[in-house]
């Protein structure tokens, strides 16, 4: 029995003990790695998820000297009106979510817009102060498409197919843009499989495919939230911190990408259900501290 597998049949009988309705489990410490599926292994959406996919792919980007997230966000997008104070806004901002740009959620926000990145920096920024929306890594990743071209081409050629992750298709907006902060559809599998680039701090089977600052900032020089709820209070590149010492990518309905923060074990989630992946997270959290102290 391998280190992985006592913490997978804990978890995989937590979820059938409460009702949680997982499909796939993934669990990966040091080198080995245990799974459990309810349903079968097929691409499912990750929703939130995919904003970790787009922190790594403006990590290359800016590995390779094309990009430099400090810079205004104005500037490489040439005759988009900016709302006040959106001069200061940078791609950094963008993907910390503290851009202070107000733009709540809306399903069919690609599409309520005649372009979407127009409408979220037309308006007014309160300055460094948080503020999630969808549209923000939406707008990151159209100041990425400046500088690489199409945006889920230069995630599949560089981040993906280093992976061995192949033909995975990216929903677009009706401009033909990649959804940025959702629309990607993977396997549990190889869903972890961009954990565990995160956790070896950006190598894949000895190659380096980004560097480590951007694994690492996605937690770390955490945003501070007052009044937010455990495991929501701090936020980093696309990474919530908790539950306990664990942080995570997470996505609705339950998809989680869970890293101990003693950087030797990766919880891979998929599931369908919204309310009930709090508490797990929290389980995951639990059972990892406890067995790997």
């Amino acid at each position: 029995m391998t280190r992985a597998q006592p913490i997978l049949d804990a978890l995989v009988l937590r979820a059938e003990e409460t009702g949680f309705a997982a499909h796939g489990l993934h669990v990966l410490v040091d080198d080995e790695t245990a799974e459990h599926h309810w349903t079968p292994d097929v691409r499912r959406e990750v929703h939130s998820a995919a904003k970790g996919v787009c922190v790594l792919a403006v990590g290359i980007a800016a590995d390779d000297g094309v990009l430099d997230v400090d810079a205004p966000v104005g500037a490489s997008l040439p005759g988009i009106p900016l709302g006040p104070g959106v001069q200061e806004v940078t791609l950094r901002h963008l993907l910390t979510m503290t851009s202070g740009i107000d733009m709540p959620w809306s399903p069919t926000e690609r599409s309520d817009w005649p372009d979407l990145a127009v409408e979220f920096l037309r308006r007014p920024s309160r300055g460094r102060v948080f503020q999630y929306a969808n549209a923000s890594t939406y707008t990151a990743m159209r100041v990425l498409e400046t500088r690489v071209g199409d945006v889920g081409t230069f995630v599949a050629d560089r981040l993906l197919a280093p992976l061995g992750i192949e033909d995975v298709a990216w929903e677009r907006c009706p401009n033909g843009y990649v959804a940025a902060g959702e629309g990607i559809a993977l396997r549990t599998e190889e869903l972890a499989r961009i954990g565990r680039l995160v956790r070896d701090g950006g190598t894949f089977d000895g190659r380096r495919v980004v560097d480590g600052r951007w694994c690492r900032a996605m937690h770390t020089d955490w945003v501070h939230r007052d009044g937010a709820g455990p495991g929501y209070e701090r936020y980093a590149m696309a990474g919530w911190d908790g539950p306990g010492r664990s942080w995570r990518l997470h996505g609705a309905y339950g998809q989680m990408v869970i890293f101990d923060d003693h950087g030797r074990a990766v919880v891979t989630v998929t599931a369908d259900d919204h309310a009930g992946a709090d508490a797990f997270a929290a389980a995951v959290a639990d059972e990892l501290a406890r067995r790997l102290p």
